[in-house]
């Protein structure tokens, strides 16, 4: 499922609106076969890993399939589901074959999702999903099961006692609200451990390493940190404000800007998501339903990669073979 693409990430290019192309509804045969992406922030490292995939996968696709595929980025720049819900409705109305969308608040995008459906636009959802929409499938993992693994980890890491927060992004996202559930259903297993609070906050690093700061002052006692998303960890904020003597993390993610938080023993374990393959897969299953017409599951199930000191180098490559340019060589080096 892994794919490598170009070396520099930072140089997707936004694929503009082609003039020519088919009207809604024509899909093969069709001159080029555009996708609007929409992800929840253009401001999220996730997130461009993502779109760095899809635009792989439409390379790919262009050179097999003799018809051009072009990814039209309209993810806003932070989370906002009332803009999502306005860029679905502007790549029906500019004629675009197919949507990939994930979701800020599902709540607020079933209807603009069942719109552009209505008008012949299928969509499909990856990370955050919009379940009681018709889009036709969604590429990501079991949310509560990923909330599970980072608490079970996190206990490991604590000897199954101490006092934890939840760090949670955005309160409304459907995914991240299904990873806390998951998180307190698994606590519920060791009698040691005990949630003081969890934190939500804008998902940014600088936000988020801010709220992480505020809630160690608010609560001085806090032992570990049950990260469902590896926001604040994309700066180098708690490196240097954090003891790993004293407070131990685990998050979901595992960039390149996250790996030395897992060398310093501050967050021993991240569960990887192979964001890359938000973009990548969901392209290529876009291209088989809509333009080849074959059946595809509902559900593109994905799992969590577990990194560690153990397999620090195995993942660094992994990383710099997706077309990271900022994975430090000193990881690349390491055997494993």
């Amino acid at each position: 499922m892994f794919a490598k693409m170009s070396p520099v990430l930072g140089a997707v290019l936004v694929a503009s609106a082609l003039s020519g192309c088919g009207q809604k509804g024509e899909t093969k045969g069709a001159s080029v076969f555009r996708i609007a992406m929409i992800a929840k922030s253009s401001t999220n490292p996730v997130f461009l890993a993502g779109r760095a995939g899809a635009e792989r996968a439409a390379e790919e696709l262009s050179k097999t399939s003799g018809v051009k595929v072009a990814i039209d980025w309209l993810t806003p720049p932070n989370e906002d589901a009332s803009v999502q819900a306005q860029r679905i409705a502007q790549a029906a109305n500019e004629g675009a074959n197919a949507i990939l969308v994930s979701s800020s608040e599902a709540a607020k995008l079933v209807g603009a999702i069942d719109a552009a459906v209505d008008r012949g636009v299928p969509v499909m959802t990856f990370d955050s999903d919009v379940p009681t929409s018709k889009r036709f499938s969604f590429y990501g993992g079991d949310d509560v099961a990923m909330g599970r693994q980072v608490m079970a980890e996190l206990a490991t890491q604590m000897g199954g006692k101490g006092k934890i927060a939840i760090l949670a992004g955005n309160q409304n996202a459907l995914n991240l609200q299904n990873r806390v559930k998951g998180v307190k259903e698994e606590a519920t297993k060791y009698p040691g451990i005990e949630i003081l609070s969890t934190f939500y906050h804008v998902e940014t690093p600088q936000d988020a390493a801010a709220e992480v700061l505020r809630a160690q002052v608010a609560y001085p006692n806090i032992q570990g940190w049950a990260m469902i998303g590896g926001w604040p960890l994309f700066t180098k904020a708690l490196l240097t404000d954090l003891d790993p003597a004293k407070v131990k993390i685990v998050a979901i993610d595992a960039l390149p800007a996250e790996l030395p938080y897992v060398s310093k023993g501050l967050a021993p374990v991240l569960l990887a998501q192979p964001v890359f393959d938000w973009g990548y897969v969901s392209v290529k299953t876009i291209f088989d339903h809509v333009y080849l017409h074959k059946e595809v599951p509902a559900r593109v199930d994905m799992q969590l990669v577990r990194v560690s000191r153990d397999n620090l180098g195995t993942w660094a490559r992994q990383l710099r073979d997706w077309g990271f340019s900022d994975v430090d060589s000193a990881y690349i080096a390491l055997p494993k």
